[in-house]
C-alpha cells in the first residue's frame, strides 16, 4: 500500500495508560504506583474538567492517573504484553476514524509477568494507542505555518487493523 516510500509507513507514536478512580487518595495513590510498575514511566494525576455533583466531583480535582510510553523497543514489548492479556483480538469499533485504538484491561494481573499487590488490589486500566505516519504529521503541529493534515496522510481504520494484524498477530474481530 505505501509502494516503497518510507513516509507513508504507519508507526507508533505513543501509547498512553489511563486509570480513572474517580477521587483523590489512597486509591490514586495506589493507581500511580500500579501505572509506574507496568510501564516504567513516571505517572502523573489527571484532573476532572467540569463540576460533576452526582458523584461529588469538582472541577480541577483529581480523579485519575495516567502515564505515556514512547519510544519503539518501550512501546513494542508493553503491547505484546497488554495483547496476551486481551487473547490477541480487538474489536473493529474500538479503532477510531483517525486510525488510533483503544482498550480496557480489566485486572492488571491479566499481563504476562505482573504480581498481585495486596496492597494495591484489583484495578483495571485503558490502553490508548495513537499512530501516525512517519511523514506529513508535523505541518498540523508547528507553530509557523500551520497547515491542515492533507488526506493521503489521514490513517485509515483498516490500514490500522492491517497494521496490528500483520505487526502483533492480533485478531480485529
Amino acid at each position: 500500500m505505501n509502494n516503497g516510500n518510507k513516509m507513508r509507513e504507519l508507526c507508533i507514536e505513543k501509547v498512553t495508560l489511563n486509570i480513572g478512580v474517580g477521587k483523590a487518595g489512597e486509591l490514586l495513590e495506589n493507581a500511580k504506583t500500579l501505572l509506574e510498575r507496568l510501564s516504567g514511566c513516571k505517572a502523573v494525576s489527571t484532573r476532572a474538567r467540569t463540576r460533576l455533583p452526582a458523584f461529588k466531583i469538582q472541577k480541577g480535582e483529581p480523579i485519575g492517573a495516567k502515564a505515556t510510553l514512547r519510544g519503539a523497543a518501550a512501546v513494542e514489548d508493553f503491547l505484546k504484553k497488554a495483547f496476551e492479556a486481551k487473547n490477541k483480538r480487538v474489536s473493529a469499533t474500538s479503532i477510531d476514524r483517525d486510525g488510533n485504538f483503544s482498550f480496557g484491561i480489566a485486572e492488571y494481573i491479566e499481563l504476562p509477568g505482573a504480581k498481585y499487590d495486596p496492597k494495591i488490589g484489583i484495578i483495571g486500566f485503558d490502553v490508548s494507542v495513537t499512530m501516525r505516519r512517519r511523514g506529513g504529521l508535523r505541518i498540523s503541529k508547528r507553530k509557523r505555518g500551520r497547515t491542515k493534515m492533507p488526506s493521503c496522510q489521514r490513517i485509515s481504520s483498516e490500514e490500522t487493523s492491517k497494521y496490528i494484524s500483520e505487526r502483533f498477530g492480533v485478531l480485529v474481530e
